[in-house]
């Protein structure tokens, strides 16, 4: 659904009444503000529909693109919200997570922290970014939660994935990762190249939210912003459904 920037309130979804546990994933890698990274307003929004209607355990997690403690970047962008544990990604246990492809596009198992198992419902926040001429919407946005130990560091970060052809990795990632909430905070879209800090800002004034692959589809669709990890993923729900 598309929600009036403005006017948005997080109304949480009636599973989140049974969870004991709820993930939050924002796009929080980088000490800078919104549009590059979740505004704590989102953040702040979200939790309050939350404990709306539960009194489950929230969970922050992220991770940083080249290993650095992300507790520094948390505090800088203001994540120090009462009641809500924030987690690094480095400091995950670490599990090998099948893909339930019958035939993966390019990565047959994942890593990836344990806590994303042991919660009930798993939410995607992020901006919305155009990066190299590519959609970066709540699926690319799950990249940072795999170990750069396993997958490389760097400047970019996960470069061994990025190597492998990021429209593949992101489809296997989405089918392995099966997250229940996509939000896109889409105040403005933010386009960058090389820089992931610096680019340019347009006003949007929209906040896509609903099923992950629902929402960055639409956002790809309306706004004519190609994402091409979207193509592969419409061809792996035709052969799971088949």
């Amino acid at each position: 659904m598309i929600y009036s920037a403005s006017q948005f309130t997080f109304k949480a979804p009636e599973a989140i009444s049974r969870a004991r546990r709820v993930l939050i994933k924002p796009s929080a890698h980088f000490a800078a503000g919104y549009p590059v990274t979740t505004s704590r307003d989102m953040i702040t929004r979200i939790i309050k529909g939350i404990r709306w209607i539960s009194d489950a355990d929230i969970i922050i997690l992220d991770g940083t693109p080249g290993g650095e403690p992300v507790k520094p970047v948390f505090q800088s962008l203001g994540y120090d919200f009462p009641r809500v544990l924030t987690l690094d990604v480095k400091d995950s246990t670490w599990v090998e997570v099948d893909n339930p492809l019958p035939k993966p596009f390019i990565v047959p198992t994942f890593w990836i922290p344990n806590i994303i198992l042991s919660s009930d419902y798993l939410i995607s926040v992020t901006p919305l970014k155009v990066v190299k001429g590519q959609g970066h919407f709540t699926i690319a946005n799950l990249m940072s939660l795999l170990p750069i130990v396993k997958y490389g560091g760097g400047k970019d970060g996960w470069k061994n994935l990025h190597a492998m052809g990021l429209d593949k990795v992101l489809a296997d990632l989405y089918f392995t990762l099966p997250f229940d909430m996509g939000i896109v905070e889409a105040r403005q879209k933010f386009i960058t190249d090389e820089d992931p800090l610096h680019g340019t800002a347009e006003e949007v004034g929209k906040i896509y939210m609903g099923k992950p692959f629902d929402v960055d589809l639409e956002i790809s669709e309306t706004m004519g912003i190609k994402a091409d990890y979207l193509e592969n993923i419409k061809l792996g729900r035709q052969e799971i459904e088949i």
